[in-house]
């Protein structure tokens, strides 16, 4: 088992984005893995909102005091809505990763590709030997 916790409600990319769906909204985020290997989060690049995007698209950077992490969309869709609070603190990511720390949520295009996402015990298998 992995020390990191992972959500039995969402879906996992293999770029450790996570995405929790409601109906056709999708709330994104990166992992509890992430945000760890990232170490102190101090600047998010948000995507624009109303902007359509396509699964895996490069939408954004993450900038921690070790590295810039580059931050993929795992559906495609539009952008509905940005976290703001994450521009005065970016740190929200690293203590609360799943919850207060989202950043973005998105309206899916299209379900069938969700079918090509990580399900929890997937995601866990991917880090496990980290």
């Amino acid at each position: 088992m992995t020390k990191y916790h992972i959500p039995e409600d969402r879906l996992y990319t293999n770029s450790h984005e996570w995405i929790l769906v409601d109906k056709d909204i999708g709330i994104v985020g990166i992992t509890d893995y992430a945000q760890d290997k990232l170490g102190d989060i101090v600047f998010i690049e948000l995507p624009d909102e109303n902007i359509e995007v396509s699964m895996g698209a490069k939408i954004g950077e993450i900038e921690s005091v070790k590295t810039v992490a580059e931050l993929y969309s795992p559906v495609s869709g539009k952008i509905v809505e940005v976290n703001k609070s994450l521009i005065e603190k970016p740190e929200i990511v690293n203590e609360d990763p799943y919850n207060e720390g989202w950043i973005y949520k998105i309206k899916i295009r299209d379900r069938d590709e969700l079918d090509r996402l990580l399900n929890p015990l997937k995601y866990a298998e991917l880090i496990k030997n980290d």
